[in-house]
């Protein structure tokens, strides 16, 4: 069993963005997906600091450091993009007018919470940024992240022990090992990478988990 990468991640959620959709990239992993996402489709990005129309990140010496994400990333933007104030960016978030957003993640529940803002330790520096208005004011918010933590503990539980982002909001997950859909019946996934067998998904999943593969080839 080959885990996927960062960049194969990142390129599988790029694969299920609908053309045409409005998109929010979260601070982090999630910012990868500009990258891999190519000419021909159009998906229009849009970050919190005020631009819609972004592109990838652009190349080693090309930086304008005028043109930044809202994780200060240096970016690109492409023909037809357009800038604004930042009340008006967040008023764009918390209208619904963005299709998905994309967030990483500490914590998801199997009822959709997600913890992505403070590990709640005493020394942990507290990153709250736009999430919590993406998370419940995109019409959908995915996950991306590796499936457990470097010390192997579970991401992926029954109660988040994490202060909360938002409730009941993650409608789908993309990890190194799977994608999981969130659903009325919990966690159900519907693709697993080559090599892995479903049991081994369970063990590594802090919550119950079905096997909707079936479902989806149906």
């Amino acid at each position: 069993m080959q885990k996927l990468n960062r960049e194969q991640i990142a390129a599988r959620v790029a694969q299920d963005i609908p053309d045409g959709a409005y998109v929010n990239l979260g601070i982090g992993l999630p910012t990868m997906v500009a990258n891999t996402i190519s000419e021909e489709r159009e998906i229009i990005l849009h970050t919190e600091n005020g631009l819609l129309g972004m592109g990838p990140a652009p190349a080693k010496g090309a930086e304008d450091w005028d043109l930044i994400n809202a994780g200060k990333q240096p970016v690109t933007a492409l023909p037809g993009a357009s800038y604004f104030h930042h009340a008006d960016s967040f008023s764009m978030m918390r209208g619904g007018h963005l299709d998905i957003c994309v967030l990483g993640a500490f914590q998801v529940s199997h009822t959709g919470d997600l913890a992505n803002w403070h590990t709640g330790a005493a020394d942990a520096i507290p990153a709250v940024g736009g999430a919590m208005d993406l998370a419940i004011g995109a019409k959908r918010t995915w996950v991306m992240m590796e499936h457990v933590t470097k010390e192997g503990h579970h991401k992926l539980v029954k109660t988040c022990t994490y202060p909360l982002t938002g409730k009941a909001c993650v409608s789908r997950i993309y990890t190194d090992l799977a994608v999981i859909d969130v659903t009325p019946r919990g966690f159900e996934a519907i693709e697993l990478i080559a090599g892995l067998d479903f049991d081994e998904l369970v063990r590594l999943t802090g919550a119950p988990i079905l096997d909707a593969r079936q479902k989806i080839a149906a």
